[in-house]
């Protein structure tokens, strides 16, 4: 098997890493930096030995390594600076992912396409639509990781495991964010048994502020290690066809009440995609929580629209 990931900065150049780690498949590294993606892939070739995983690793500018992946996880884009609005990072990162469908549909139109690029469900909504691809082959990282950040601040707060604690969150990366505390458990029991509203509704706060908090600490770049975790997760199963449930940017046409949008929700991937998108119980805060994040999310999109992108 094997995997291109399409960026080669930390969030590109760490799930590389933990491809080869996982004995997952052979790896092609794009980047527009040539240097940057080849010693990326040779500085991972030469730990090869070490860490005991034989897959072959390659990288560079040319798109033509790609061919014959099954699977694209896409991180390149462009993170937002002092002085840019929310259209010009839109606009920006918008050229960026049009460039890079164009030659994955050149070199492997078969493939699955994970994405991580910011704003997620509008650059997946995106890269649907240049690619011509099933909507269930293209999909999108942001629930996942909300939701192991969530896990983390709870386990925490109450001094257990991350993997005690049963939750998940829906919608939008971020801001707009629907955490599922309603049917969320710690150990079997109701997290409202265990702690108080308002502590709640902080470790929610912090969740949403996650990425925030650790740029705010670097000083100098972003969130990298959580990120390439779950996009990693999310190739594995599909390039192992577990067939698991987790949060994805799914296309959805009707469930939840929302049509010809991408969002985060409940959704079983394995070796094609989106096998199947889930719709379980939300309550009514819940759910007009999830609507207003898919509302954010086509905002994003009728100006991509008008903006003549799409």
């Amino acid at each position: 098997m094997k995997v291109a990931v399409i960026g080669a900065g930390q969030v590109g150049g760490t799930c590389a890493q933990r491809i080869v780690e996982r004995k997952l498949a052979d790896v092609a590294i794009v980047d527009i930096a040539d240097g940057l993606a080849r010693g990326k892939a040779l500085d991972l070739a030469q730990a090869s030995s070490i860490e005991e995983y034989n897959f072959k690793i390659e990288g560079g500018s040319d798109y033509s390594i790609i061919k014959g992946s099954g699977a694209v996880v896409v991180t390149a884009g462009l993170a937002r600076k002092p002085g840019m609005t929310r259209e010009d990072l839109l606009a920006r990162n918008a050229e960026i992912i049009s460039g890079i469908i164009g030659n994955v549909k050149r070199y492997c139109p078969d493939a699955v396409i994970i994405m991580v690029t910011n704003p997620l469900d509008i650059m997946t909504y995106l890269a649907w639509k240049l690619s011509g691809f099933e909507s269930k082959k293209v999909f999108g990282m942001a629930g996942v990781l909300d939701t192991a950040r969530l896990k983390y601040f709870i386990s925490g707060k109450l001094n257990i495991l991350p993997s005690e604690v049963d939750t998940m969150v829906l919608g939008g990366h971020g801001d707009s964010m629907v955490p599922v505390m309603g049917s969320t458990k710690v150990k079997g029991r109701p997290i409202a048994e265990l702690l108080p509203k308002e502590e709640i509704d902080a470790l929610i706060q912090r969740t949403r502020d996650g990425g925030a908090e650790i740029v705010s600490l670097l000083k100098t770049g972003s969130a990298y290690y959580a990120p390439s975790s779950a996009a990693c997760e999310m190739l594995e199963a599909v390039l192992m066809d577990k067939s698991l449930v987790m949060p994805a940017s799914v296309y959805l046409e009707g469930k939840y009440g929302l049509n010809d949008v991408y969002c985060g929700v409940p959704a079983r991937i394995g070796e094609d995609g989106i096998e199947e998108t889930l719709e379980i119980a939300l309550s009514a805060e819940e759910s007009e929580a999830l609507k207003r994040s898919a509302a954010q999310v086509k905002e994003g999109i009728e100006y991509l629209r008008k903006s003549r992108m799409i």
